[in-house]
């Protein structure tokens, strides 16, 4: 069973109808019991860095995914969950992450050019850096749909897929059981879907 965490932030059903799509049992669930009988975790996120990880703390699930990644079951992070990965955000101030990868969360303005609008919202294609389980149906170059402001930098140790918007920018992290997207594979058509399909197919991310 595949559990997505809800903390109160989040496209939780969009992503679950997702799972659905390609045949995967998917329960949304804020309940530590649920998220620890599950077999892989998705955290989810849009909005505020700082907002998101208060709402972790609060409901103890910083600790229960830091916990549950160290025993080895695989996570996900989506968008902003992707973000909260890392380990501090500088987005509105320091805030601290999860810190289960290498890297801090920084603001795409003065990266790229100024002629760009920010966020950056639309289909970019995929530059792979490293092969990844999560790549198993897909290929460099195929699309997918952003939604983001801020990206992950310093993360070389966990980089697996850039993509080009006026400079280059994290798209996909894996290290070990931990992933992220920074686009959102719900809403990026096949390309998309088969990446999740990836995620619950996969038993080994090592």
């Amino acid at each position: 069973m595949i559990a997505i965490i809800d903390y109160g932030v989040g496209n939780l059903f969009s992503l679950k109808s997702s799972l659905a799509f390609i045949g995967r049992e998917a329960v949304v669930s804020g309940d530590p019991a649920v998220l620890r009988a599950a077999d892989k975790l998705i955290l989810p996120g849009v909005g505020a860095f700082a907002d998101a990880a208060a709402k972790l703390r609060e409901k103890g699930l910083d600790d229960l995914v830091r916990e549950e990644a160290a025993a080895g079951k695989p996570v996900m992070g989506i968008c902003l969950g992707m973000q909260l990965l890392f380990e501090r955000s500088f987005e509105y101030g320091e805030h601290e992450g999860l810190g289960l990868l290498k890297g801090s969360v920084v603001p795409m303005q003065g990266v790229i050019p100024a002629d760009l609008k920010i966020p950056h919202i639309g289909w970019n294609p995929l530059i792979f850096r490293k092969q990844s389980p999560l790549f198993k149906y897909i290929k460099d170059g195929d699309s997918v749909y952003f939604v983001h402001s801020y990206y992950a930098s310093g993360c070389e140790d966990s980089l697996i897929a850039d993509t080009e918007y006026g400079a280059i920018l994290t798209a996909a992290v894996q290290k070990g059981c931990v992933c992220g997207c920074q686009f959102h594979p719900e809403k990026s058509g096949d390309v998309g879907l088969d990446i999740l399909r990836a995620f619950c197919e996969t038993e080994d991310f090592e």
